[in-house]
């Protein structure tokens, strides 16, 4: 016998003795943090959450990580409550973070001794604190609260919702008068918290909020307050001119006001989008992400500011045309580590912060990094992979080193084959990249049906990356009842240059919807185990909408399901929480019925609806307001299509509540085996 033989039979072998994921898994799998390394970069700390279907049984803890990977990683602080942000004093003796204990009716900044000892109380603010930043002196933390433009934090009573302009809601929730502020508290007894911009003209203007940054099931407004390198005064990004959305493209600016308050003062570019700042710890440069148009979601890129006197920005990735979704800085402020999806990966990349070319730091093959943190000797990462949760590593040449295993256990259980990746040139001209992903137990002999799984955004694209199923889908779960799943990142993807991404805005469902079929006949023409006449096509949001379409324009497809997938382009347009981008996107205002409003609208195609459609909505979604998949349910009913709507009254735009992520699944399963 061959050594690849020998090979082939203890892979084999080890498949034998594994498990299909189930639904449970993705739940109960371990949740890591974005790590923070210490000042001497021999340490990180890292937020970790155990899930429970009782949301009374959760726990979340606080580990220190050795950055050497020499040391078993140390637990330091345990609690039923969500512990967040953790920060390091610059002296490294000291951890800030946030949670909610016993007294606290909202979460608060703790500060904790690494070596040791319990956790104190730092503030006792109405409206709770959020992402604590030491003062580089250490006898100060910033954080950030909602409050009134007057400093009050109290939250509003409540009552009518009064409204003098758009935006009225932001995804899962309506929003109110409170905006973030940035707050200082010196750690000496008795010491009170100081708003920075109480009562200034910005925190009063009718334009002004913060930058609604994404979490794992929702969105926070956030200021991304910073201290300025000398400790004198605070940077942070904020609109001035949200109150506009309805009839201009809104900018988001940064802003440095004093440490002691007063009226901040803007830095850069008004015409300019700036967010994320945070300086060099060379204390020479002020780092940002920018958009050149504030409705633009397929160009991010690094500039940078020169410290203390910033004038205009230099575009450190001016000749890439790919997203940077984060970045760090190394120590001495020579490279900036960049989060980019490229090809079909989520990559990391080093680039020189005096410009240049943005060089990959691990070769691509497998799975997704990024958030880098520069640590002693070399850098930190998260990884991960579809069937495998986020993890800490540490990266060397081109390997990487696996600093912590919160899921090592469980995911060692799992039979889930590695996405196979493929491309494919479209009739247009486009390279497509696609991943098939096989069912545990695949026997090449045998025939599966196929089902498209269609991503969301349009502004992001499927990688060989982790989702714990509160997002809609996930690519094995779907395959593990015996069905080989493609995924492909059709036109408006990212990672594959700015021009690909931003073709959909010209042609949202049309072009989309055949790279799509495009992408199935390229799968059935490779693999000859694809049963070509059992198809199912399933997607969420804007994939939903996709999924909309095809049903009025396609009959290939046994099934179709649609998750808070937009219906009716005009009806949509008049509930949904955007602003001006969608009437860009279509062309023309919306009263002059013309562009895209009609053309593209999957209601106009309704009479041709006859594929059997499970319709899920979760009932708070404020993105695809519940109408949309209410609208598509009795369309169906009156076209006497086979058809069910499963409404989550507790959910928004994502599914994020144990149970409801069970019927969620339950219901998904049951309707793809009934037709395939």
């Amino acid at each position: 016998m061959t050594e690849e033989q020998t090979s082939r039979g203890a892979a084999s072998a080890g498949r034998a003795s594994k498990r299909p994921v189930a639904q449970e898994d993705l739940w109960l799998m371990k949740r890591a943090g974005n790590p923070a390394a210490s000042p001497d970069g021999t340490s990180l700390a890292v937020s970790v959450l155990s899930p429970a279907y009782d949301p009374a049984e959760e726990i979340w803890e606080l580990w220190l990580l050795a950055a050497d990977g020499g040391a078993p990683p140390r637990r330091l602080v345990r609690g039923p409550a969500p512990i967040g942000a953790p920060a390091w004093a610059p002296d490294g003796t000291r951890l800030a973070f946030t949670t909610r204990r016993e007294r606290d009716t909202a979460s608060q900044v703790y500060v904790l001794l690494v070596d040791g000892g319990e956790a104190s109380r730092v503030t006792q603010w109405p409206g709770g604190a959020r992402y604590p930043k030491w003062r580089p002196d250490g006898k100060a933390i910033l954080f950030e609260s909602d409050c009134a433009a007057d400093g009050d934090p109290t939250p509003p009573r409540p009552g009518a919702r009064i409204f003098d302009a758009m935006p009225v809601r932001h995804w899962n929730k309506w929003l109110d008068e409170r905006r973030p502020h940035p707050l200082v508290i010196d750690l000496g007894d008795g010491a009170q918290p100081l708003d920075l911009i109480k009562s200034t003209r910005l925190a009063a203007s009718p334009g002004f909020r913060g930058v609604f940054r994404a979490t794992e099931l929702d969105t926070i407004e956030t200021l991304a307050s910073q201290w300025a390198p000398d400790g004198k005064s605070v940077v942070f990004a904020a609109h001035t001119d949200a109150d506009a959305m309805m009839h201009t493209e809104i900018h988001t600016g940064l802003f440095q006001v004093p440490a002691t308050g007063g009226e901040p003062r803007r830095i850069g570019d008004p015409g300019q989008s700036f967010s994320e700042p945070q300086f060099a710890k060379t204390g020479d440069a002020l780092y940002a992400l920018r958009r050149r148009r504030a409705s633009d979601s397929t160009l991010t890129q690094l500039a940078r500011f020169s410290w203390p006197n910033p004038a205009e920005a230099t575009i450190v990735t001016e000749s890439w045309d790919r997203l940077v979704s984060g970045f760090s800085i190394s120590p001495d402020g020579r490279t900036a580590y960049l989060d980019a999806l490229d090809d079909g990966f989520a990559r990391v990349f080093k680039v020189p912060t005096a410009g240049g070319t943005a060089e990959p730091l691990m070769p691509t093959g497998q799975g997704a990094y990024r958030t880098v943190t520069p640590i002693e000797g070399g850098v930190a990462a998260i990884f991960e992979r579809a069937i495998h949760p986020p993890e800490i590593v540490r990266l060397e040449g081109n390997r990487h080193v696996p600093l912590s295993s919160f899921n090592a256990e469980r995911v060692a259980e799992i039979d889930a084959p590695d996405p196979k990746h493929f491309w494919f040139t479209s009739a247009a001209g486009r390279r497509i990249h696609n991943m098939l992903i096989l069912p545990p137990g695949f026997d090449p002999k045998k025939k599966y049906p196929l089902v498209a799984l269609i991503h969301g955004g349009p502004a992001t694209a499927y990688t060989d990356a982790f989702n714990y199923g509160a997002f809609w889908f996930h690519m094995h779960l779907l395959a593990t009842p015996g069905y080989v799943v493609i995924a492909t990142n059709y036109m408006g993807s990212l990672g594959l240059g700015e021009a690909f991404a931003q073709s959909i805005e010209t042609d949202v469902l049309r072009g989309p919807c055949s790279d799509v079929l495009a992408g199935i006949d390229e799968a059935i023409r490779l693999h000859p185990f694809i049963d070509k006449d059992r198809l199912a096509a399933v997607g969420g949001s804007y994939g939903g909408y996709m999924v909309n379409w095809l049903s009025g324009t396609t009959k290939r497809f046994k099934c179709l399901v649609s998750h808070v997938g937009p219906f009716n382009n005009e009806a949509q347009y008049g509930t949904n929480d955007g602003g001006l981008e969608r009437e860009i996107r279509m062309g023309v205002p919306i009263w002059e019925k013309g562009g895209q409003w009609n053309d593209q609208s999957p209601i106009r195609n309704s009479q041709n609806f006859s594929t059997p459609t499970l319709i899920t909505h979760g009932e708070r979604d404020f993105r695809v307001p519940l109408g949309e998949g209410l609208a598509h349910f009795k369309i169906l009913q009156r076209r006497k299509v086979p058809s069910r709507f499963v409404v989550f009254p507790d959910e928004g735009h994502f599914v994020g509540r144990a149970e409801n992520t069970r019927v969620f699944w339950r219901e998904t399963k049951a309707w793809l085996a009934k037709y395939l």
